[in-house]
């Protein structure tokens, strides 16, 4: 039986606690937390304990991190830490004899890459990333198509993703709205997108340049759209009443006020602090444009702010185009009259060669997480015999810096408002052809 001890215990690691205590119980067990919040900790072993009869697990502050690993002896660390800190307790678990499993992002700026790069043993596949956009049906069906070579070879992409004000407002009350914690959206959100166009393209990046700015949310946006009423409450935001939409009310939600309002006495941290209070210095409208080995050439955007989510990608070939279409929800109201109608909640996956009749391809959906891709991947990293991946969907720590450089990368460009070499930054397998070298 596998042993695992876990650093990092926010809503996100259910990801990872769930599939262990139920579906691979037999085969793995949760042997440690470690978190700077004993509340979030007591929350998860309770929960764990009471509805799966998992045995109980030993509950460890973070200064206490390396006597954990000493006592508990885990097989395996995984991290879902906050992103800064994700190379440090890589290269410890590492150093300690672990195999990790990391959340996405590896990391958040170039030095960290570098740190990384350096110490990570060659060809070793004791660092696995949970980058599971990879794994959603739709998205591998397009990477089955793009090797099949109906469109050609692929010379330009254009991809545009949408955060809505719920989803994309998230990201600004809590901790992401810092740079140096989450190397902001580019790094923390568009790490999942950029590497699915260097896993589709099989290729990697060599330069990148991008615009940003925070045009939304934040103190001064509010005030600038005459809604100072808005900047004045540190938390749940403008009128704090249930019919503001930014307003989060961590009370409603059981989870969330076990997690984090009952856990503000642990170190202060509040989880629904205001998107529109001052100290926010990430990007909420951002562009990028990637150069790739290749050949090819990326167009990419994200914005927070949209009425509705999902993302739309097209890929222009010598022998014809692909379009992929994930429309995920929507916050606005029902359309009526002469109004626009909403977008339909759902894939669309369209071919069109050269001189052909374009059309159109059903789209698999899977029941889960990231629209089933979550379940693969789970399956991947907990089964004690996963099936063969035909698509090469695991991800390594060189194929995350990879996705995550870009990111950094353009935050660099942003600020110093020019073209980024990705030599610059890191040597990342100068030799390598293919995405598929590396691991």
């Amino acid at each position: 039986m596998k042993r695992y001890a876990v650093v990092g215990t926010g809503s996100r690691v259910v990801m990872f606690l769930d599939p262990i205590a139920t579906t691979y119980r037999e085969e793995a067990r949760i042997v440690g937390f470690c978190d700077p919040s004993a509340t979030r900790m007591r929350f998860h072993r309770d929960r764990l304990v009471r509805e799966f009869s998992h045995p109980d697990i030993p509950l460890y502050a973070v200064e206490d991190f390396d006597r954990m690993i000493a006592e508990v002896k885990p097989d395996s660390l995984i991290v879902c830490s906050i992103d800064a800190t994700h190379h440090d307790y890589i290269l410890r678990g590492l150093a300690a004899g672990c195999e990790v499993i990391c959340e996405k992002p590896i990391t958040t700026d170039a030095a960290k890459c570098r740190m990384l790069l350096a110490a990570l043993p060659d060809n070793s596949r004791s660092v696995r990333i949970s980058l599971n956009y990879r794994w959603v049906p739709g998205v591998t069906k397009v990477y089955e198509l793009l090797r099949s070579g109906v469109i050609g070879k692929v010379q330009q992409i254009n991809y545009e993703y949408l955060l809505d004000t719920s989803h994309g407002a998230d990201y600004f009350r809590r901790w992401h709205a810092s740079m140096e914690q989450s190397g902001g959206l580019l790094v923390h959100k568009s790490t999942h997108h950029f590497d699915l166009v260097n896993w589709w393209l099989d290729s990697l990046p060599t330069d990148v340049m991008a615009s940003a700015r925070l045009a939304f949310y934040g103190r001064e946006n509010a005030i600038r759209r005459g809604q100072e009423p808005l900047t004045r409450y540190e938390r749940y935001t403008g009128l704090a009443g249930p019919e503001d939409p930014f307003r989060l009310d961590l009370a409603a939600d059981e989870q969330m006020k076990k997690l984090y309002l009952e856990a503000e006495c642990d170190n202060g941290y509040l989880r629904d602090k205001n998107v529109f209070s001052e100290g926010i210095d990430i990007y909420d409208a951002m562009s990028v444009i990637v150069n790739y080995r290749c050949g090819a050439i990326l167009n990419y955007s994200l914005n927070a702010f949209s009425p509705y989510e999902g993302f739309r990608v097209s890929f222009a070939g010598d022998r014809g185009r692909l379009e992929y279409e994930e429309i995920h929800n929507t916050t606005l109201a029902p359309a009526d009259g002469a109004a626009a109608p909403l977008p339909k909640p759902g894939k669309r996956l369209r071919i069109f060669p050269h001189f052909q009749s374009g059309y159109e391809m059903e789209v698999e959906e899977m029941a889960g997480g990231h629209g089933g891709g979550d379940v693969l991947i789970q399956q991947q990293m907990f089964a004690a015999e996963p099936p063969i991946d035909p698509w090469n969907r695991g991800a390594g720590p060189r194929q995350a810096i990879a996705s995550a450089i870009i990111g950094i990368a353009a935050n660099i460009s942003i600020q110093e408002g020019r073209k980024v070499p990705i030599r610059e930054l890191i040597e990342l397998a100068p030799q390598a052809d293919s995405l598929r070298e590396i691991w």
